[in-house]
């Protein structure tokens, strides 16, 4: 059969990745695919850099003349950003091309366009690349999962943060200090605000939650909360309780809205997913029928980046000459099917919580706090009054950290609870709020 030609735009460390599987394992893939997929062309901006990893392919700085390049018929985006990668994917789109892409904050914020645009004409736009580096989470929502109603679904999601918190966990350091050897070890940028505070996790977390609910992709929508304000405290209280902090991100279908939010989280050191350290990801799905399943892997990386990449290409290489309603649809419920639902807001989220309080070490304080959690009709699962530290004497009266556990419970009523104790006079800090999530 005629081969499939490719055309790469950028050649960085994914780009580069997509080649090198491509080559090495072209046998097995043409096997798989019953034709041959070459990479004919790749626009770069570095012209000499590019040709001097002599990888046979035409280099092109053109990224406008590939994208309408009559020889290519799959378009594969590794260069980031939004402009002008939105507006090159929609050339390709217009050109009949398929496209392949890793860019998770554009198919987040501007993926119901493009997914239309690409309808219209009949063409395929794969992104499993988008989340979790090579855990292939999208295909397995989309196809692997399809028999079941996605009930919840919770992530470790951004290598970054979770670098951070093993760190923090394993060896006692603070955050400052463990996301400068982040950054000098190049998994955290210069600027690390969208791994530390949750823009990447959400736009990851945008894109499942879509396909695991059947609804329009809603960045807009997701409560985003990073880790930049966790305290080296919060971790070993954490740990005494029987508890590890991860950032997740969490999706949750409930019968009257869903929650759409990514923040840091207690979860029992049981759990497999609070097991996960270093620059891992993984992903909890939760089936009606299948009940929970855990998909664990690297979350980044040229090959494994790349190998979801592929992965694309081989489905869409698969399904070229079918028609376009035999094809898995892209956010894996039928267009027509989409439907936006009921956006639930933090008031209404619900999980249980760790508090964290400093309070005036004298009689009748703890008293006080419960009583407001009772007329709330909040449970409570624990109270640990920490000693007052010896070589504290700033102040005439000593303070104490009081670490609380609730029942799971509407997040309003913690916020009503959380001002009221905040109001005592003998509360002497903002208090320190975690959710916790058993799953």
């Amino acid at each position: 059969m005629k081969p499939v030609t490719i055309g790469l735009l950028g050649l960085g460390t994914v780009g580069q990745g997509v080649a090198t599987i491509l080559a090495r394992n072209a046998a097995e893939i043409e096997r798989r695919t019953g034709r041959p997929i070459h990479v004919t062309r790749a626009a770069v901006r570095n012209r000499s850099k590019a040709e001097a990893l002599a990888l046979g392919i035409d280099i092109t700085t053109d990224a406008a003349a590939l994208v309408s390049d009559p020889t290519i018929d799959i378009v594969c985006e590794a260069i980031g950003g939004e402009d002008p990668t939105l507006s090159l994917l929609h050339s390709a789109i217009d050109n009949g091309k398929h496209v392949v892409t890793a860019n998770k904050a554009l198919i987040a914020v501007h993926g119901n366009a493009l997914l239309e645009a690409a309808r219209a004409k009949g063409v395929a736009v794969a992104y499993e690349s988008c989340v979790a580096g090579g855990i292939p989470i999208i295909k397995a929502l989309r196809e692997g999962l399809s028999a079941n109603r996605i009930e919840w679904l919770a992530g470790i999601i951004n290598g970054t943060g979770n670098f951070i918190l093993s760190e923090m966990a394993e060896k006692g350091r603070s955050f400052e200090d463990v996301l400068a050897e982040a950054q000098a070890y190049g998994y955290a940028e210069a600027d690390p605000t969208f791994d530390v505070e949750g823009i990447d996790a959400a736009h990851k977390l945008t894109i499942m939650a879509s396909v695991a609910f059947g609804m329009p992709l809603e960045f807009d929508a997701v409560y985003t909360e990073g880790i930049s304000k966790i305290q080296r405290e919060d971790v070993e209280f954490a740990q005494e309780l029987g508890y590890r902090i991860k950032h997740l991100g969490v999706a949750r279908q409930r019968d009257d809205g869903v929650e759409l939010r990514v923040h840091p989280t207690l979860i029992p050191e049981r759990r497999l997913l609070a097991n996960v350290n270093g620059v891992m990801n993984a992903v909890v799905v939760h089936g009606d029928a299948v009940g929970p399943t855990l998909y664990y892997g690297a979350g980044a990386g040229s090959e494994p980046t790349g190998s979801s990449m592929v992965a694309d290409i081989i489905d869409i290489t698969r399904t070229m000459d079918a028609h376009p309603s035999h094809r898995v649809p892209a956010l894996a419920f039928q267009p027509e099917a989409l439907h936006s639902q009921t956006l639930l807001q933090t008031p209404d989220y619900e999980a249980a919580y760790y508090l964290r309080l400093r309070a005036l070490d004298q009689p009748g304080v703890l008293a006080t706090v419960t009583t407001i959690f009772g007329d709330l009709g909040i449970s409570i699962e624990a109270i640990v009054q920490k000693e007052p530290d010896p070589s504290d004497v700033s102040e005439p009266i000593p303070t104490v950290p009081i670490i609380i556990l609730t029942g799971r419970v509407r997040e309003g009523l913690v916020e009503q609870a959380i001002i009221r104790i905040e109001a005592l006079d003998t509360i002497t800090q903002p208090l320190t709020r975690i959710r916790v999530e058993t799953l």
